[in-house]
């Protein structure tokens, strides 16, 4: 259980805090500094010991008498920025002339730590969507103290890219591949979270293109390409089903599709998809370090395919190759980091799924190339719009 937490601002409501004893007691008095314009809210004031006290105490509170797995900070790039969203001469620059919030700063750098040393094992997320350096790294290392950030980037590069026409992906290619040029510069989580499904957005599955088959089977395939690139994952509610319409918080979640089969294939596809993360520590193990990532086919524009191998001391390797388009690919070459047999642990096309149940009967065989010069390879069936983990099986 992850609580969106939110220090970042608080309404106006003349029940609530704004203007608590008549005056501005948990705000700032200048508006330059104490209003937020974007959402009509008020921003607390850093400055003030008994202000950070109570943020502080408040999330420690969550944490302690609750026992959340974890807060989710909600709009920290707010909080980092004095002149966020605001135009020149609307805000008030620090002591040393910048435009950063060095009370906010220390705020957050307390509450992590506060966090960590009180609950070990806790999450601390940040949703922040600057480049701010060090997001996600310790305070004794000059950062804030975040255990991960929110990948932000992710989620929007790769929804736009499933939303659009197959036929149009080819010349959008690195919507899916740039998230690989920073991944390892924080701790990423990768979420498809709920403000991608409220206010008009639409659902996931309505995000998707095509008819309905190709619906599920673009989120199905989406879904696994997730799962095996570096981060953590992150569903929010609904999703693990393909729930249809957007989320809405005045009831529960449409359970009954789960009577169709196409949505309990989904089901059944997270259910799976998470114990294959489990099992295998190649997906898990170095989700934040280079040396747990390599491209194996990134730069297929043509066919809309990619591949990649992920890694981890001790564990076998896992292969991850994506068709993401409703074209088949028969003998389609693939380098791999190893000759010999490897298991079809995912294949978001098999019919458990809801899929058309096309693959490689469940194994590849890698050869060594003929060229010395080169590694193994192997030719393989791309059903379409899937998502294949192959699995090293020395055996």
């Amino acid at each position: 259980m992850i609580l969106d937490w939110v220090p970042a601002h608080f309404p106006t409501d003349d029940h609530g805090l704004s203007r608590f004893d008549g005056t501005a007691l948990y705000e700032h008095l200048d508006p330059r500094q104490g209003y937020h314009p974007d959402w009509n809210t008020a921003i607390y004031n850093f400055g003030r010991k008994e202000v950070v006290s109570f943020l502080v105490n408040n999330a420690l509170y969550w944490l302690e008498k609750f026992h959340l797995d974890g807060l989710r900070v909600d709009a920290v790039a707010s909080m980092l920025y004095l002149d966020y969203s605001r135009k020149s001469g609307e805000w008030v620059p620090n002591q040393f002339g910048g435009n950063h919030n060095l009370e906010a700063v220390e705020f957050l750098k307390r509450v992590n730590m506060e966090a960590y040393r009180l609950h070990p094992g806790v999450l601390m997320i940040a949703e922040e969507s600057t480049s701010w350096s060090g997001v996600s790294a310790p305070v004794d290392a000059g950062g804030l103290g975040f255990g991960f950030k929110w990948n932000m980037g992710f989620m929007n590069d790769t929804l736009r890219y499933m939303s659009r026409n197959p036929i149009h992906r080819r010349y959008h290619h690195h919507d899916m591949t740039f998230a690989a040029l920073y991944a390892y510069s924080e701790n990423f989580i990768l979420p498809l979270s709920h403000d991608e499904v409220v206010h008009g957005k639409g659902s996931l599955l309505e995000k998707m293109s095509g008819d309905d088959w190709q619906r599920f089977a673009g989120l199905r395939a989406y879904y696994a390409y997730m799962w095996a690139w570096p981060g953590k994952k992150l569903l929010f509610m609904g999703q693990e089903f393909a729930q249809r319409e957007e989320w809405n918080e005045a009831k529960g979640l449409d359970w009954w599709l789960l009577d169709a089969g196409m949505h309990e294939g989904v089901r059944r596809l997270v259910g799976d998809l998470n114990a294959a993360y489990r099992e295998l520590p190649a997906l898990h193990a170095r989700d934040c370090e280079p040396e747990g990532f390599s491209w194996l086919v990134g730069n297929d524009q043509t066919n809309s395919v990619f591949a990649w191998a992920r890694q981890a001391p001790g564990s076998e390797p896992v292969v991850v190759i994506a068709n993401l388009t409703p074209v088949p690919r028969d003998n389609y070459r693939v380098p791999m980091p190893k000759a010999g047999n490897w298991v079809e642990r995912i294949n978001t096309d098999a019919g458990w799924y809801g899929g058309s149940n096309s693959g490689n009967q469940g194994k590849v065989v890698a050869i060594p190339s003929e060229v010395k010069e080169f590694g193994p390879y192997a030719d393989l069936y791309l059903p379409p719009l899937s998502t294949i983990m192959l699995k090293y099986d020395p055996s």
